[in-house]
């Protein structure tokens, strides 16, 4: 091996000796217990003599991040539809059933419908990944979790013995307002993040706020995209009045503060001039 080879092409020679392993599977550290290796990296930039001894770990059979989420948001989308329809095998053909929904009932589906519509499109034309596959094994609890909630939302906000929320159009306004906001605060945030990304560079970046006001978050945290996806999420919690709502609400913020923190760290480790003054996902707090 070259010393100015990187780490992509000594996956491509691994996987031209041992062809089971695609560079996708492939885990290539300098210690096995260390950290994987990125594929832009150089040999003779690391911390190695002469001689290196490089340690594969099998990461098992991969898919791609653009596949995996095209199916965990098609699901919630179509699942949503079995109950706002009110399909009979759900809720049955009672009378009761059977009556025109609450105007929210229909606002709800039309909310939630957005909401993964965009992250699908989203997930075509604007993100861009820096790494391309995960684990194939991650899909079954991946969609577990988006499928299994979404059903669980909408059993609830469509039965026919729902009840709407207790200060009506006013609380109902408001939720659209915030919602509409944080999602095209989340959106805005997407398009800075790709164009960091732009012409195939993999390489970490400081993100900046642009002239669009909705990425001026960036000066407060490091993820603003997850402030408002869990913005958009409270929106819809008040929108509904309903509790697994809440309770999803409640854990896509902790998810989303578990990955804020990662990256936060992350780019304190990469960077020394990181902005000081940054919390991870809420403004002055956390």
């Amino acid at each position: 091996v070259e010393p100015n080879a990187t780490i992509r092409e000594i996956r491509l020679m691994f996987h031209k000796l041992y062809p089971r392993w695609y560079p996708a599977r492939q885990s290539i550290k300098l210690d096995p217990k260390g950290k994987s290796l990125r594929d832009e990296e150089i040999l003779q930039h690391l911390p190695v003599g002469t001689t290196a001894t490089l340690y594969f770990k099998d990461l098992g059979p991969q898919i791609g991040w653009t596949t995996v989420f095209l199916i965990e948001y098609t699901g919630p989308l179509f699942i949503y539809f079995v109950f706002y329809f009110r399909m009979n095998f759900v809720y049955g053909l009672d009378e009761r059933f059977t009556s025109s929904p609450h105007p929210v009932v229909n606002l709800a589906c039309v909310c939630h419908s957005f909401h993964y519509i965009k992250r699908l499109i989203e997930t075509v034309f604007v993100h861009r990944f820096s790494r391309g596959t995960m684990p194939l094994r991650n899909i079954v609890k991946n969609c577990f979790y988006y499928w299994g909630f979404a059903a669980w939302l909408a059993y609830y906000i469509n039965h026919p013995l729902y009840t709407p929320p207790s200060y009506g159009k006013k609380q109902i306004n408001f939720a659209v307002i915030m919602f509409l906001l944080c999602e095209a605060g989340n959106f805005s945030i997407h398009v800075a993040l790709s164009d960091l990304q732009r012409n195939g560079s993999k390489t970490c970046k400081i993100p900046y706020p642009t002239k669009n006001p909705f990425t001026w978050l960036f000066f407060f945290v490091s993820c603003p995209n997850y402030t408002y996806e869990v913005g958009t999420w409270i929106s819809f919690t008040i929108m509904t009045q309903c509790v697994p709502v809440g309770l999803f609400t409640l854990l896509c913020f902790i998810q989303m503060t578990v990955w804020a923190k990662d990256k936060h760290c992350t780019y304190l480790r990469e960077f020394k001039d990181y902005p000081s003054h940054r919390m991870p996902i809420i403004p002055f707090l956390l």
